[in-house]
């Protein structure tokens, strides 16, 4: 039996948005598509741009790379009179062990629900951190669709 609510397919099980279940599917989602950005994971403290004609320039920091798990964070870079803006800016952990990709902290200027820190996020409600994540899936989505990759033809900085 094929269950359809919204985009989200599950064969015999019924995921809903904001459940438990729809978070642990995001994380799947989500760590499909890093691996997708970023088939070969750099080491940490490496910051890589991958740049694409007529599009925004994609920042991949590796904060901490472990056996099981990375740290890392993905924003675009803005110039604004008060200097360079990250936006998004998104920490995220990814499981590899698992295969699980979390957003830990997320700030969004425009977006003051995301303005999450890892502590709050840990500890806000489900629906919080599923929105947070839904954004991932998206973002990530947007930006492979764009023709985003690191790794091949990325740039270190």
């Amino acid at each position: 039996m094929i269950v359809t609510r919204g985009d989200v397919v599950q064969a015999g099980l019924q995921v809903l948005p904001g459940t438990f279940a729809g978070l642990m599917d995001l994380y799947e989602r989500n760590y499909i598509g890093i691996r997708r950005l970023i088939p070969l994971m750099p080491p940490a403290t490496n910051c890589q741009v991958s740049s694409i004609p007529g599009g925004l320039s994609l920042y991949l920091e590796v904060l901490e790379r472990f056996r099981y798990t990375t740290e890392l964070v993905l924003t675009y870079h803005f110039v604004r009179e008060c200097g360079r803006v990250a936006e998004p800016d998104l920490r995220i952990r990814v499981y590899h062990d698992a295969r699980l990709a979390e957003v830990m902290s997320a700030q969004l200027r425009h977006r003051p629900e995301f303005q999450l820190s890892e502590e709050t996020i840990q500890q806000t409600r489900l629906s919080a951190r599923w929105h947070v994540n839904r954004f991932l899936y998206k973002w990530l989505n947007y930006c492979l669709y764009q023709g985003h990759r690191f790794g091949t033809g990325s740039q270190t900085v």
